[in-house]
């Protein structure tokens, strides 16, 4: 059945229209309005949810893993629908909206199991030694608690996996946090029907109407009210780097600073060492260019940045690259101020000094085209601008003279969120020299493969130091990002009947 917005949010369980409406910019399809968010809606919103937290806060860990689970349902029960109006808001491919909208819920459930578990609660005993000498010690419990409300940004490159009912918001719901999200303007309808389907999810489970709001719209002063509402215990964010860094400047001036965890940008450098070059350098070149391009180039761990040694062997590796984004067409972005912004990103390489261009490609409206730059390392050294991510399918090849200026590079390079090795068996000892300096650079690492698609899974780690991410010590994908709205509460001599549940 169709879906129709209402164009309204979600406040504590009811649908609220605003004072003023904006209207959605699909990429194809029917326009709508939608209700602009406000400060005052924020308010409403967080101190609904700060109710709920002192009942979804002390619930149990089966009931949030049937609440996650419900969501998880809900959203595949309007699957069609979602794909529907996705495609026409994003301009994405109906089957990668619907790869996404698996993973979110496979997301959900995953992390339904896990808190099941319990293992991720890290509880810990010291039982009393009441005659130990000097001093006795006391009986002493920890368990890792719920912080409270915590406030969730979309983002405009994922409308389902990292928005409405994406990764925050699916950590915070199983630590035991409720949820306020701020919607991204690029893809309203999209977070609507999500919406829609937490809320059933919400009454089937028989969970606190307000353990979940959706604000939609707004300005910089809706986002703002958000993240300094003192009733707010966190925020997670998945965006632009001056976005994110003007946001995390305000948790840090609160009263009461917050954790703010932001994912920024990153432009995920791949080294491609010798041995591999001159084995299948080619082959690399092409493989490169179809992870550049995938989706126009609008993930975050978009490799932007391949690092070749100078020779035949590197050129064999570029013309390759080069070749294979000529076959590639000009492909619709996820809104035309993205698809402005990455033609700002390339003029920054237009008739730069030292810039080589290797592949020029212009197109118009909400389309982009692949295009391609070659440097050397000291160049890029030299001029930081260099490596400020563009979103979309561009890359920027640097050569370096040898192995020595290639490790010399890689200590240049900021935060990242992934950087890969090509490599082959003689190239061990030249990994082995880099890898010291690449795991201080990023959160996950990679051999032999491209960085585009990012694996949901217990061991996954999606953050790096920054400006990669805002906190180097958490992730925003896996189970460990659960912990990012947990806080460790120690209990000293407690009687059992006052201890909570899970460490009983």
């Amino acid at each position: 059945m169709p879906f129709t917005p209402r164009g309204k949010h979600l406040v504590a369980g009811e649908w609220v229209a605003g004072p003023s409406t904006f209207r959605s910019e699909p990429a194809s399809g029917e326009a709508y309005d939608y209700a602009v968010g406000t400060p005052q809606l924020i308010d409403q919103a967080c101190k609904a949810a700060e109710e709920a937290f002192w009942t979804y806060g002390y619930s149990s860990r089966s009931e949030r893993a049937a609440f996650l689970e419900a969501i998880a349902d809900e959203i595949e029960a309007r699957g069609e629908a979602i794909t529907a109006i996705g495609t026409s808001e994003s301009g994405l491919p109906a089957g990668r909206l619907e790869g996404e909208r698996g993973r979110t819920t496979g997301q959900l459930r995953l992390f339904a199991e896990h808190i099941r578990q319990g293992d991720y609660l890290d509880k810990r005993h010291d039982p009393a030694l009441p005659d130990r000498e000097p001093a006795p010690r006391p009986d002493l419990r920890m368990i890792e608690r719920p912080i409270g409300p915590v406030a969730v940004f979309g983002a405009s490159n994922f409308p389902l996996a990292f928005s409405t009912a994406g990764g925050d918001t699916a950590a915070a719901l199983a630590a035991g946090c409720p949820v306020v999200v701020k919607g991204h303007s690029a893809h309203p309808g999209t977070g609507e029907i999500v919406a829609e389907a937490i809320a059933a999810a919400i009454e089937k489970t028989g969970m606190p109407k307000s353990v979940f709001s959706l604000i939609q719209g707004g300005d910089r002063d809706v986002g703002a009210a958000l993240v300094k509402h003192p009733l707010i215990k966190a925020v997670g964010f998945t965006g632009s780097l001056a976005g994110g860094r003007a946001l995390f400047d305000l948790c840090a001036q609160r009263p009461e600073p917050i954790p703010f965890f932001g994912e920024l940008g990153s432009v995920n450098p791949m080294f491609v060492l010798p041995g591999a070059a001159a084995a299948r350098g080619e082959t690399i070149g092409e493989g490169w260019a179809g992870s550049l391009t995938m989706g126009a180039g609008q993930f975050c761990t978009n490799p932007g940045i391949a690092v070749v040694e100078k020779g035949p062997e590197g050129g064999a590796f570029v013309a390759a690259a080069a070749e294979a984004l000529k076959g590639v067409p000009a492909q619709c972005m996820l809104t035309d101020g993205i698809a402005n912004a990455y033609r700002d990103g390339k003029s920054r390489f237009d008739g730069r000094n030292a810039v080589k261009p290797v592949l020029v490609n212009d197109a118009a409206g909400r389309n982009a085209s692949p295009n391609l730059f070659e440097t050397e390392a000291s160049n890029y050294l030299q001029d930081r601008a260099l490596g400020e991510e563009v979103f979309g399918p561009l890359g920027l090849v640097i050569r370096v003279a040898d192995t020595d200026e290639m490790t010399t590079l890689a200590k240049g390079f900021e935060g990242q969120l992934t950087v890969t090795i090509h490599m082959d068996d003689s190239d061990t000892d030249l990994a082995s020299k880099l890898m010291p300096v690449l795991e201080r650079k990023a959160g996950r690492l990679l051999v032999n493969g491209f960085p585009t698609g990012v694996e949901v899974a217990d061991s996954m780690v999606h953050g790096g130091p920054y400006p990669a991410s805002t906190n180097f010590g958490a992730t925003s994908v896996g189970t460990l990002s659960i912990r990012r709205f947990l806080r460790p509460v120690c209990y000293q001599n407690f009687p059992e009947v006052l201890l909570p549940e899970d460490l009983r």
